[in-house]
């Protein structure tokens, strides 16, 4: 509706009003000054609420126009402006956590996953690294915050919600530690139950690359160099997230024998390091699975290798 000349008029009867009923009245609207264009003398005009803005202004005959703020736009003051702000837009990794309104322009906040930051920019919160595990999750307004696992824990993942979590304790049915867990991989146990030593270190690949941070172009040439398993490996275009997965499911199938190659593969693609770290777990493995269970497990592995290869 138009404000016209009967506001003066509305609010003096609802002012009586709240006297007769007892009640204080509300307060007048707020003024501005202007110049009567056929006077030329200066006037007192009332302001337009909240949702509304100018249409045109007071006279000494006449009270200010205000109309509604049309759909998209807003005012959320008293004003005297001739035209309604338009509504703001989210920004990037933004969401609106309240729609603009007539009287309100949308409030917006980061996006689950993001806070907010210097300069109102939001960013993705941290993931922790493995060996590290969240001490307290991310919110709008706070970043992740990590710390590394203490003795007898461990974080297999990168993640920004999981904490670190105890290693497995190896004493249910009969089991003995074959690896102690540290702060990337649990602990591993064996049963003595004719699994080879390369069954044993399978157990740890997965966190192992994720660990050792292998940049993409060396992953894609480790799944080039693995040997035949019968895994899809085709790695065109993969982000290493992928490559690792792929490797993972090579894992999943290779036999005990082909997975014992895998640290001369990282040596013969320049990762020397990572060969080296993942040749002394396979050979604590190895020492610890002879020396709990007797040297059956490692003649096992030889001619199971063996057969392996009349097979194919």
């Amino acid at each position: 509706m138009l404000w016209s000349s009967l506001l003066p008029l509305a609010l003096l009867l609802a002012a009586r009003a709240a006297r007769v009923a007892g009640v204080a009245a509300p307060p007048p609207p707020p003024t501005y000054r202007d110049t009567d264009p056929v006077t030329g003398h200066s006037v007192e005009c009332a302001r337009c609420a909240p949702g509304n803005y100018l249409r045109s202004s007071c006279t000494a005959t006449r009270g200010s126009v205000c109309a509604p703020c049309p759909s998209g736009s807003f005012t959320e003051l008293w004003n005297y402006i001739g035209k309604c702000l338009r509504c703001g837009v989210c920004g990037r990794d933004q969401v609106a956590t309240t729609p603009c309104a007539a009287d309100s322009d949308c409030r917006c906040a980061c996006r689950p996953g993001y806070f907010k930051r210097e300069h109102g920019m939001c960013h993705r919160h941290r993931e922790c690294p493995t060996g590290q595990g969240v001490l307290s999750k991310g919110s709008p307004d706070r970043d992740t915050a990590c710390g590394a696992c203490s003795n007898g824990t461990f974080s297999a993942a990168v993640s920004a919600h999981a904490g670190c979590a105890a290693h497995a304790a190896c004493g249910a049915a009969g089991e003995r530690m074959l690896l102690s867990g540290g702060s990337w991989h649990d602990s591993v146990c064996t049963s003595c139950r004719s699994r080879a030593g390369g069954d044993y270190l399978r157990e740890i690949l997965p966190s192992f690359f994720v660990h050792q941070k292998i940049h993409a172009r060396r992953l894609r040439r480790i799944l080039h160099r693995l040997p035949p398993s019968g895994a899809k490996r085709g790695a065109a275009g993969l982000d290493p997230s992928d490559l690792r997965g792929r490797i993972d499911a090579w894992a999943a199938t290779a036999t005990a024998a082909q997975i014992r190659e895998v640290p001369a593969v990282l040596t013969r693609t320049g990762a020397d390091g990572a060969g080296e770290r993942l040749r002394n777990k396979l050979q604590r493995i190895d020492s610890n699975l002879k020396e709990l269970c007797g040297p059956s497990n490692e003649v096992g592995e030889v001619e199971g290798s063996r057969r392996a290869e009349t097979t194919a």
